[in-house]
C-alpha cells in the first residue's frame, strides 16, 4: 500500500543542503521513494502558530519502505547533519 511522509521543516543554516540532497534523493531511490513536492511557496490557510519555511511530500511504496530509509546505514550520516541544523516535524 502506497505511503506518504509529509515534511515541514525550518532550516535554521544553509550550508547542509548541498550535499544532502543528492545523497539523500539516491537513498530515497533505493527504496522505492519519490519526491512529490520540495517547495517554500506555500499558502497558510487555516490555523495558529510559526510556519515551517519548506515543506516535503515524499511517496513510499509501503509503510516499510519508509521506515527502511529512515534505518538505512547509509542515511544515518546525513540524518546527523539534517537534524543538527533545522527543526521538524515529521508525519
Amino acid at each position: 500500500m502506497i505511503h506518504y511522509s509529509v515534511l515541514a521543516v525550518t532550516p535554521t543554516s544553509q550550508d547542509w543542503q548541498a550535499g544532502y540532497a543528492a545523497a539523500a534523493g539516491a537513498i530515497v531511490a533505493k527504496h522505492g521513494g519519490k519526491y512529490i513536492a520540495r517547495t517554500d511557496k506555500h499558502q497558510y490557510i487555516e490555523g495558529a502558530g510559526p510556519q515551517p519555511a519548506v515543506r516535503v511530500i515524499l511517496e513510499w511504496p509501503s509503510k516499510e519502505a519508509a521506515i527502511a530509509f529512515m534505518n538505512d546505514p547509509e542515511y544515518t550520516p546525513h540524518l546527523a547533519a539534517r537534524t543538527k541544523v533545522l527543526t521538524a516535524n515529521i508525519f
